[in-house]
């Protein structure tokens, strides 16, 4: 009816209609259902991923934290080890410079004894060479070679041997 806002149907072709949807909307519930039970397991899978996932992250994040605080660990050894090094150098150095101003000191030392032990016994030579020569000049201006020489004489010419 054009004017009325009916359609007409063939009324076969409707009830087959019907009949299909009642046959296909049980297997879409199912599907549905079945779709409905499977997400449960996919969210638990997923969620068991998750878990490992971020599990497996901090796994890692705290072998590299480990790792990273053996590198510092033993960048600190090694930098107390350089510092040890240079403390013990610098100790050996002022050590090594206090033991050569000492032996300085000790051979500055025996050379002034040395030479003052010479001082003396050239001292001794010198009074000795001029009582030779005074002994000569006397001789000499007496005009005696002949003369037997006594025993203070002969001592001295002995020194001068």
């Amino acid at each position: 009816m054009p004017v009325s806002g009916n359609i007409l149907v063939d009324r076969k072709k409707i009830m087959e209609l019907v009949d299909q949807l009642r046959l296909t909307i049980p297997e879409e519930i199912r599907s549905a259902e079945d779709v409905l039970s499977q997400k449960d397991q996919i969210l638990n899978t997923a969620a068991n991923d998750a878990r490992r996932t971020k599990s497996l992250a901090e796994d890692e994040l705290r072998d590299r934290l480990n790792s990273n605080e053996l590198v510092i660990q033993a960048e600190a050894r090694a930098a107390e080890t350089v510092r040890d090094a240079e403390e013990r150098i610098t100790r050996m150095l002022q050590q090594s410079e206090a033991e050569a101003l000492s032996r300085r000191t000790e051979a500055d030392a025996y050379a002034l004894r040395s030479l003052r032990s010479m001082e003396s016994e050239l001292g001794k030579l010198a009074v000795s060479v001029r009582k030779g020569i005074e002994v000569l000049a006397e001789q000499m201006a007496k005009g005696v070679d002949s003369r037997k020489y006594t025993e203070e004489e002969e001592a001295v010419a002995g020194m001068l041997r």
